[in-house]
């Protein structure tokens, strides 16, 4: 039998009270449904660490509100050392996995970690939590591809995220060259509307910023708050649309996307999505369902009424290699965007976040 924690009737204080309490007096294998109004996941990675037990849970919906989550108990980790709880991200929107594992981390205590799952390799956080953290993250593979990538994340030392006013910082000194740009552009696609993302860099990142305005146009503030030799601060504001969509109604001058299907490669169409008719706060949702649940080598022709861009801009932050994309018709209107999963085989990534350096150099 399935018993049912509704966290919305309760204080927010209380919430970690009443899940740590129900789970103590828990055997393995029972299994809760947990109604919240937020985010739980940091509670359950801090069940696992402070009380050596396994927990597993799954998200009914990746984004919905009140959040939705089938809690299943488990036996006691261990005692090894490297015995940690694990946190799976995979059924997460990426906006969302980027909140929970920053507040995680950031309530480690010293020598405290947990193993990270998720459907790609999380190479951007390990980034992120050293620019926040500086040197004091440790991270180990535990597997590279095939869906499932476990990752190992421990704090080695005490430390508190410098974050201020910002969601995020990346000091790209400390980011090899070949994957800064794509480690920004994931990101920056995550945050909020009006979220900052601040940027340190050796020297005022020029080329950088001509990408933001060839994929985003003038929707966002670039602003450089400190420079001196060897050290630069930007922070790049993400603008905030008042009628909740930014899309230019306007057909694009450029539609070369880098997510185009090969010339060789299939993409079967199983639906028609014209999205004209409904209100653009529900469009979003339901093209990221459709999405969800398309299978490898299938798609579907997007309808819309504008050049749907900003979305492509999100998919490729936060979708794998298989993401697909194709315009088929850009008309004032009428836009037919092909979106579709390809059929990826996983290569087993040998190199680890220590050697990422041994690759080539490019310009920042």
């Amino acid at each position: 039998m399935t018993a049912e924690i509704d966290l919305r009737k309760q204080p927010s204080e209380d919430h970690r009270t009443e899940l740590f309490e129900t789970f103590d007096n828990a055997e393995p294998g029972d299994e809760f449904d947990v109604v919240a109004d937020h985010d739980v996941d940091p509670d359950l990675v801090r069940y696992q660490i402070e009380r050596n037990r396994a927990l597993t849970w799954d998200h009914a919906h990746p984004d919905a509100e009140p959040r939705e989550i089938s809690v299943s108990v488990g036996d006691a980790l261990g005692d090894d050392d490297d015995a940690y709880g694990t946190i799976d991200v995979r059924d997460l929107k990426p906006q969302r996995r980027h909140q929970s594992l920053l507040q995680i981390f950031d309530k480690l205590a010293a020598k405290e970690g947990f193993v990270l799952v998720n459907d790609h390799d999380p190479k951007p956080l390990y980034h992120e939590l050293r620019s926040m953290h500086d040197d004091v993250v440790d991270w180990e593979y535990e597997n590279r591809g095939d869906g499932e990538w476990r990752v190992a994340v421990v704090k080695t030392h005490e430390s508190d995220a410098d974050d201020e006013d910002v969601v995020t910082r990346y000091d790209v000194r400390d980011i090899p060259k070949p994957e800064r740009h794509p480690t920004i552009h994931h990101r920056y696609g995550m945050i909020p509307e009006g979220g900052t993302m601040e940027l340190v860099a050796p020297h005022e990142p020029k080329p950088l910023q001509r990408e933001f305005q060839q994929r985003y146009g003038d929707a966002f503030a670039w602003d450089v708050v400190e420079s001196e030799p060897g050290r630069c601060r930007v922070r790049v504001t993400k603008a905030e649309d008042p009628d909740g969509e930014s899309e230019s109604t306007e057909p694009a001058e450029s539609t070369d996307v880098a997510a185009a299907p090969a010339a060789d490669e299939v993409i079967e169409v199983v639906e028609e999505l014209d999205v004209r008719d409904l209100p653009p706060a529900e469009r979003h949702e339901l093209i990221y369902d459709a999405y969800d649940e398309l299978d490898a080598g299938t798609g579907f022709v997007l309808v819309n009424d504008h050049d749907p861009k900003p979305l492509y801009h999100q998919f490729e932050a936060e979708a794998g290699p298989e993401f697909r994309w194709e315009y088929q018709q850009q008309e004032t209107g009428e836009f037919r965007v092909l979106i579709g999963k390809a059929k990826v085989v996983d290569e087993e990534s040998t190199a680890g976040p220590e050697s990422a350096g041994d690759m080539p150099d490019a310009p920042f």
